[in-house]
């Protein structure tokens, strides 16, 4: 992206997301199920998708689980927020470090949106979160994680980490790999280079953790993370 187009949508985006921002809050305080800021936050993604010229491709929706699931998709820019938001076919609400919280208006919208926080910092409370976000998995409520944990380098598919899927086990729910494509070709060095392309989210089959012991998450986030890379080869994610 060019910096002429660089002070065009950066404000223009700063300005969709308090627009769309301030209403999700505001339905947040009223709607405690998360549905409304969920359904605007989705509106959020495709809206800034859209002023960024990235059109974003949709398969295997027929993967998805009929129950609550952990959606488990590789991380290799600050799009993927968007693109899983606008276009995840499914409620969800996101594992997220508890320090966002106080990111205005984003950190209310979380927090009034039913998102669970983790307190990284510490290891004790950490452990006492995650065992919380699978009492709420278990009441009917699915997630979507970056088991990367954080955003990869150079588009190169990291190891996952466990938690996401010691979370799954707890739970007793199935892991669904997501697959985003193509990213770093619209975003080769972050938002302020943003290319109008597209990218492809691809939802694979669920993967059941009925049987598995929390001592098996290694090898559980290595499968998911074969299933994740077997549709970003080939193409930098």
């Amino acid at each position: 992206m060019k910096w002429g187009r660089v002070s065009v949508l950066l404000p223009l985006s700063l300005l969709a997301t308090a627009l769309f921002g301030v209403p999700a809050v505001v339905s947040g305080m009223f709607d405690r199920s998360g549905q409304w800021p969920r359904r605007i936050a989705g509106a959020w993604g495709r809206a800034l998708l859209g002023l960024y010229g990235v059109r974003v491709v949709v398969t295997g929706g027929e993967n998805l689980p009929r129950g609550p699931a952990v959606y488990a998709a590789n991380h290799s820019s600050a799009l993927d927020i968007f693109i899983v938001f606008g276009h995840l076919p499914t409620d969800f609400r996101i594992v997220h470090k508890r320090s966002l919280y106080f990111a205005p208006i984003v950190g209310q919208f979380l927090f009034l949106g039913g998102h669970i926080g983790v307190d990284r910092s510490n290891a004790f409370r950490a452990r006492k979160s995650l065992e919380q976000a699978a009492d709420r998995i278990r009441g009917g409520v699915s997630v979507a994680v970056f088991p990367e944990g954080t955003r990869s380098r150079h588009g190169n598919l990291e190891p996952f980490k466990r938690g996401s899927f010691v979370l799954a086990i707890r739970a007793g729910v199935p892991v669904v790999p997501v697959s985003l494509a193509g990213v770093r070709r619209v975003v080769p060095q972050g938002l302020c280079s943003v290319s109008p392309g597209t990218v492809t989210l691809t939802i694979h089959p669920p993967v059941p953790t009925a049987g598995r012991s929390p001592e098996e998450a290694t090898l559980l986030a290595s499968e998911i993370r074969a299933t994740v890379a077997s549709a970003t080869a080939g193409c930098t994610a």
